[in-house]
C-alpha cells in the first residue's frame, strides 16, 4: 500500500517505503511543528520506552493546560492541509497536550471530506488498482477528524494554521497537488457558525493572515493561501482505510516511532478503529 502511494514527484516517500521494507529500523522522530506560543521546535527528538507514544511526549509537556469542564460542548471538526499522514501525527499530539488524553483516547483519524459524492455503499476509497470510489474523483480531499471541546477549538486551529509556511503554503505544496490536497476546515454549520469562523479567522490573523478563510461549497480546486470553511453536516467525514492510520509522513525527519505507528492495532483491537470496505490496494 505504501508503494501505490508513490508518484514521480515523492522521491523521498520511495526512499522511505524501501527502508521499511527492508526492515529497518526508525529511530528518528519529532514532535509536532506547532505548539502554541512556539513551546517545542520543530525536530525535537525524542527516545520511546516501555511506555509508548504518549509516554514518551509527557517530558516534553510537564505542565499541560487543564482539561476543559465536563459541560463543554463536543464537536467533530475536520482539517485538511496537503497529506493526512503528517497531519493527523501533529493533531494526535494536540490531543495529547491540550486535552491530555492517553493513546486509547485520541480521536484523530485519517480520511476524506469535502466532496458532494460518495461510491457504492457510501464509500469513499483511497486510490486502488481498480478505481474502486476513489476519493479524488468524488472531489474529496485528505483530511484529519477530531472530536474536542468547542472550547479548545481555537487551541487545535493553531495547530492548523501552524502548519503553513510564512508564504501560506503548506509543507507539500509542490509535491502534492490537486484538489485531493486542498486545504480545508470542517464544523457543524460551516462559515454560517459565526462563533467558530470568527476564532478560525482570529487564528489565522495570529499567524499573518496570509491563509484566507472562505466558504467552501464542495470539489473546490488546490488554491494556494486559502482553506475552505465545510459544513460537516453537509460534507462529512469519510475514514480513511485502516492502513492510512497513524502513518509516517513523507518529510525527512517524519520517520515517527513505532510506538505511534502502533497505536492503529491498539485501537483496532480494543474495538475503537475499524478498517473500511474499501480494496486493499
Amino acid at each position: 500500500q505504501y508503494l501505490y502511494r508513490m508518484s514521480p514527484s515523492r522521491p523521498v516517500a520511495l526512499a522511505i517505503a524501501c527502508l521499511s521494507l527492508l526492515g529497518l529500523s526508525r529511530s528518528l522522530a519529532y514532535t509536532p511543528k506547532y505548539t502554541p506560543k512556539s513551546l517545542l521546535s520543530r525536530r525535537r527528538a525524542f527516545g520511546v520506552g516501555a511506555a509508548g507514544f504518549v509516554g514518551s511526549l509527557s517530558p516534553l509537556f510537564p505542565s499541560p493546560p487543564a482539561v476543559a469542564a465536563d459541560d463543554d460542548k463536543l464537536i467533530d471538526v475536520y482539517f485538511g492541509c496537503g497529506c493526512f499522514w503528517h497531519v493527523q501525527h501533529e493533531f494526535a499530539v494536540g490531543e495529547i497536550q491540550i486535552l491530555k488524553r492517553k493513546e486509547t483516547e485520541l480521536t484523530a483519524r485519517a480520511g476524506y471530506a469535502g466532496g458532494t459524492k460518495v461510491g457504492k455503499d457510501g464509500r469513499v476509497c483511497y486510490h486502488n488498482l481498480s478505481a474502486q470510489d476513489e476519493y479524488g474523483k468524488l472531489g474529496h480531499s485528505e483530511v484529519v477528524a477530531l472530536t474536542i471541546p468547542e472550547s479548545s477549538f481555537g487551541d487545535f486551529a493553531r495547530i492548523y494554521f501552524g502548519l503553513y509556511d510564512k508564504k501560506g503554503d503548506r509543507p507539500d505544496q509542490l509535491g502534492d497537488r490537486g484538489g485531493e490536497y486542498r486545504s480545508v476546515v470542517g464544523f457543524p454549520g460551516g462559515y454560517s457558525n459565526a462563533k467558530l469562523t470568527s476564532v478560525l479567522k482570529s487564528v489565522s490573523d495570529e499567524y499573518r493572515g496570509v491563509v484566507q478563510v472562505k466558504e467552501g461549497r464542495g470539489n473546490e480546486g488546490d488554491n494556494r493561501q486559502s482553506t475552505y470553511v465545510m459544513d460537516t453536516t453537509k460534507f462529512p467525514f469519510n475514514r480513511a482505510e485502516l492502513y492510512h492510520q497513524f502513518h509516517d509522513g513523507f518529510a525527512p525527519g517524519e520517520n515517527y516511532p513505532a510506538s505511534y505507528n502502533n497505536i492503529k492495532n491498539v485501537l483496532n483491537e480494543k474495538g475503537l478503529l475499524d478498517d473500511t470496505s474499501c480494496p486493499y490496494i
